[in-house]
């Protein structure tokens, strides 16, 4: 009997006709099923190869199940890894069709091809399907007997499987001590591998319940295993090298001469062309010699040439992880490196993380007798061509000045980026400079005499700005223009966007006052006013507290603004030295690259929310906004919705606004005093304690009897263009950029929360009342959308995060604004637009 013919309506793997398609498959493999002519076999691969590209594009051919294991029936060994492949991938979801499975890999695993016993041992323990572990058991005894080393060694993985469906089953068959004795006798080195790394995960979960278990794994790290598999670490694979290794950093030995005779074992590991292999290694020299400070200091010698030819002889790939390693142990014996300096200078052709890990290496290794040419090095940085590496070279130079290494040609190299005419520069070398101003007040003359050539309109970055405004408040007596360029900053207080920078302001104003009174005293009205009427809570908080200790007592309020300072020693490191040594303790794992200890990463309540670019990435765009993602990449994105209604009003206070604290806040009530009233309070200190005239919407923050304010007139109603247009890329750069200026909790109605079983009812809605939707995803009870609503004929930009879980009936809502002052009337409208949702 003759192949069947092709049938004619086939179509390419990649462009399916749809249920004819799999229903002529189905046709054709129970055709080919017992057939036994020439060049079937031929004929049974290309209707596999079309059944495996269904199934991988996503085209449901379960209904194929039947005929796929009848035509199994083959000696060919593509076929099998085939109809392997097909099985494994539907037998989890259907446990059913499993069970069709069952007798045909049971037969293969008696196959004489050790290759046709392995795949089909593999195939077997892979289904994982809790009620046909019965059928494992024999099979996997088999496998450990077998006398081809790749059927057991399929069989010792096949065992871990096991365990992990049905660990009580896996237990009661004595598999563990029959991988015990594979370990101890099998002349294999990746079978013994392989029972190494199946045993210890097994016995350390069964350490908590059973006394033999906990024996056992501590067995493992035994000096006789221990010696055992140091003496045939050459035999093993490169993998398996570093699961014995990590074995051995766990074994303490008993004397000094027992950890001399280890690294004399492993001294030629330090040579292995494979990284992961000379990291282990390091690993367990550095583990050794903890308590050896002699010795310990001499391993980094010794570990330094190894890793430091790594590093310029790999990918950037494994440069970066060995750097990043070596970065761990400059940060605990720098002067071992320092000499070596020259190996961290950057490559014209390395990737941008390399480059900034290199970096952080200059500055670290730097001492008194490297510094002039590691300054010079990062001068020439800070001219690159890539932005970020020249801000973070700029950084460095200042890093390195804070430690006291040759001060004085270091100030004058930042003097001199602030002459470079770089916005980037400037920037970076002002925040610098107040940083270096604060340590060394003596270089105060001439830092500030380039600093007072600069213009405050040229310096448009928050920080840079934020140290500019710091060094006019602090140093106004040695420069002559500060209150005037002060009072030009608070003029345009409504332009400025940063809190930071309004803080900053507020405080700068303050200081000036207290040194030059008559030509500060306007321009302190103005800010005080401006601040306690600020959008922006900590901004509102600051001024009021200003304006009130002035009332109270001007000289009180000169030693609590501007009090005597000294300069600061040591700057705030950002890691504890104990998060370092447990980052120590876990050398040659990802929480060296992470720079955090594992239960950071690891432990779902430690890690962070994504980044927004994610986010938005992972949300439908538009109006298509038709498909939505998981419930379960909500779960992980936003872990505040998994958080209940009681949580979240605890956490509240943490999150208001972006502010450390939160302060009641009447809303409805005016919180501005009109800038003579301040004035005159600053004027006249001495009745402005008594005054009646000023007056505020919260209550009595200090304690001052402040009396109530009066009601005033509510502001003019904001109108939004209805025909509001933002691009996705634009939002997602606009919700980076800009702070939050509302966030608040709302409730739904009944018919609100009925309404959301169709998601894109809300986006309509809310598009009735120009509100526009760009994003949304989710799944029931947890929806999230991203809105945004623009001013009418004005180009200012609404954007709102709105989370809502409808089983509490609530919504949080987040609210940023181009135009923050506009911000709470925005929010008004967005609320009363949400709860006109599912009403008729």
């Amino acid at each position: 009997m003759a192949p069947p013919a092709q049938s004619q309506r086939s179509q390419s793997p990649s462009q399916p006709s749809g249920k004819s398609e799999v229903s002529d498959l189905k046709l054709q493999l129970r055709q080919l099923a017992g057939s036994r002519a020439p060049g079937v076999d031929d004929s049974k691969r290309e209707l596999f190869k079309k059944v495996i590209s269904y199934m991988t594009i996503g085209i449901d051919v379960s209904s194929l199940f039947g005929e796929m294991v009848m035509c199994s029936a083959t000696s060919d060994i593509v076929l099998k890894k085939m109809c392997y492949l097909y099985v494994g991938n539907y037998a989890k979801v259907n446990p059913d069709l499993a069970l069709l499975t069952i007798n045909f890999l049971q037969r293969d695993c008696h196959d004489e091809d050790p290759m046709i016993r392995g795949l089909a041992l593999r195939s077997l323990c892979s289904l994982r399907v809790a009620n046909l572990v019965e059928y494992l058991v024999g099979p996997l005894g088999s496998g450990l007997k077998d006398s081809n080393s790749y059927v057991r060694t399929v069989a010792v993985v096949g065992v871990l499987k096991l365990y992990h469906i049905s660990a009580s089953t896996c237990v009661d068959a004595d598999f563990p001590s029959t991988l015990k004795h594979l370990m101890l006798n099998d002349p294999d080195t990746q079978i013994v591998a392989n029972c190494l790394s199946a045993l210890e995960e097994i016995w350390s979960a069964e350490a908590s319940t059973s006394e033999e278990a906990a024996r056992e794994r501590e067995a493992l790290i035994s000096k006789p295993f221990i010696y055992y598999l140091l003496n045939r670490i050459k035999e093993f694979s490169e993998w398996a090298q570093c699961l014995v290794l990590e074995l051995v950093t766990k074994y303490v030995p008993s004397d000094s001469s027992e950890i001399f005779d280890i690294m004399n074992l492993l001294e030629d590991r330090l040579q292995h062309a494979n990284g992961a292999v000379v990291l282990a290694t390091v690993k367990v020299f550095l583990q050794l010699t903890l308590s050896m400070t002699d010795v310990h200091q001499q391993v980094y010698e010794r570990i330094k040439a190894p890793l430091l030819t790594l590093v310029s002889s790999g990918s950037p790939e494994q440069s970066y992880a060995v750097l990043s390693h070596l970065h761990l142990l400059v940060m605990r014996a720098p002067y071992v490196f320092s000499s070596d300096y020259k190996h961290f200078y950057c490559q014209y052709n390395e990737p941008s993380y390399v480059k900034r890990l290199k970096l952080e290496m200059l500055t670290a290794v730097a001492n008194e007798s490297n510094t002039y040419e590691i300054v010079t090095e990062l001068c020439e940085y800070a001219a690159n061509v890539d932005i970020p590496i020249a801000r973070e070279s700029i950084r460095a130079v200042g890093k390195i000045a804070l430690q006291q290494y040759d001060v004085n040609a270091i100030v004058d190299r930042l003097l001199q980026f602030l002459e470079m005419e770089k916005d980037y520069v400037t920037a970076e070398a002002l925040v610098l400079v107040k940083d270096l101003l604060r340590k060394y007040p003596q270089w105060s003359h001439d830092c500030i005499a380039v600093v007072g050539n600069i213009s405050s309109k040229n310096v448009q970055e928050p920080k840079a700005k934020a140290a500019l405004i710091w060094m006019l408040g602090e140093y106004s007596q040695d420069m002559q223009d500060a209150p005037y360029i002060l009072e030009s900053l608070v003029e345009n207080w409504d332009e400025e966007h940063s809190a930071e920078v309004r803080l900053h302001l507020l405080t700068a104003v303050m200081k000036c006052f207290f040194k030059r009174p008559p030509e500060t005293q306007s321009a302190l009205g103005a800010a005080l006013a401006a601040g306690i009427g600020d959008f922006h809570q900590d901004v509102h908080d600051r001024a009021l507290f200003y304006y009130r200790i002035l009332r109270y007592n001007v000289s009180v309020a000169e030693r609590v603004v501007n009090p005597p300072k000294q300069a600061v020693s040591v700057f705030a490191d950002t890691q504890s030295s104990e998060i370092k040594d447990r980052i120590f303790d876990e050398f040659n794992s990802l929480s060296v690259l992470y720079q955090k200890s594992s239960y950071m990463f690891t432990d779902k309540e430690h890690r962070g929310p994504l980044e927004f670019a994610d986010e938005l990435g992972n949300l439908s765009i538009g109006e298509a906004a038709h498909n939505v993602i998981s419930s379960q990449r909500v779960e992980e994105n936003d872990k505040d919705l998994l958080l209940t209604t009681a949580e979240k009003e605890e956490t509240r206070g943490s999150s208001n606004n972006g502010s450390v604290y939160a302060v009641p806040y009447d809303s409805s009530t005016s919180v501005f005093a009109s800038q003579t009233q301040i004035e005159s309070a600053i004027s006249n200190p001495t009745t402005a304690g008594h005054s009646q005239h000023a007056s505020f919407g919260i209550d009595d923050l200090l304690g001052l009897g402040m009396p109530a304010v009066p009601d005033v007139a509510s502001p003019p109603q904001l109108k939004l263009n209805t025909k509001a247009a933002l691009d996705p890329n634009a939002f997602q750069q606009k919700w980076r950029q800009l702070p939050v200026a509302l966030s608040q909790e709302l409730s739904l109605s009944p018919q609100a929360v009925a309404s959301l079983t169709v998601p894109q009812a809300l986006l309509r809605h809310m598009q009735s009342h120009s509100i526009h939707c760009i994003a949304s995803g989710g799944q029931s009870p947890n929806f999230k959308f991203f809105f945004f609503a623009q001013k009418y004929e004005e180009p200012s930009n609404y954007l709102v995060e709105c989370i809502i879980n409808t089983t509490s009936a609530k919504a949080q809502v987040k609210i940023k604004a181009d135009d923050q002052r506009t911000s709470q009337a925005f929010s008004s409208l967005f609320e009363l637009a949400l709860s006109k949702f599912g009403t008729p």
